[in-house]
């Protein structure tokens, strides 16, 4: 059985590093694809929705009309390839206190376990602040978190460079 038609356009986005692929479908079931670069600030800035624009074949004065459009779904590896390539803002970690070392230590999983020399990946973020807090296992909290000491950690960090929080 096939999918219905639709009276409005689809549009599916994978914004890369790179470029920007768009497919659409039509409201009259045809598909049609677009590349274009992810970032050209000369030209627009926004290659997703300059995509979506250059598909309908609208200006950069006229209004997307969304009451035409179904559905808009995107998806991205930007962030991922930012992880690979240890690329972006400085990251702390902020853990319960007591847990410092729990994300380096893991599980202690050793491919080959008897080598003499452990190589350990690079952590992705470059400082950890323990706070006061703690709670258990049902989400109950045993130790309510020092917000004071953990703002005055914060901004001591942001201070220092850091932009970026990963929250544990």
């Amino acid at each position: 059985m096939g999918a219905a038609s639709s009276s409005r356009w689809q549009f599916w986005i994978d914004r890369g590093g790179t470029f920007t692929d768009i497919v659409a479908k039509r409201p009259d079931g045809e598909i049609i694809t677009h590349k274009l670069l992810s970032e050209n600030p000369e030209q627009y800035p926004d290659a997703p929705v300059q995509g979506i624009r250059d598909v309908l074949g609208l200006t950069a004065a006229e209004p997307i009309p969304t009451n035409q459009i179904e559905v808009i779904k995107m998806g991205t590896t930007v962030a991922t390839n930012a992880l690979l390539e240890r690329k972006g803002d400085r990251l702390v970690l902020v853990i319960t206190k007591g847990f410092r070392d729990a994300l380096r230590i893991g599980y202690q999983h050793r491919p080959d376990i008897f080598a003499l020399e452990i190589k350990l990946p690079e952590m992705l973020y470059e400082q950890v602040i323990e706070v006061k807090e703690r709670v258990n296992a049902h989400g109950e909290i045993l130790q309510p978190l020092d917000l004071e000491q953990t703002k005055k950690d914060l901004r001591e960090h942001l201070i220092r460079g850091f932009v970026v929080v990963a929250w544990c």
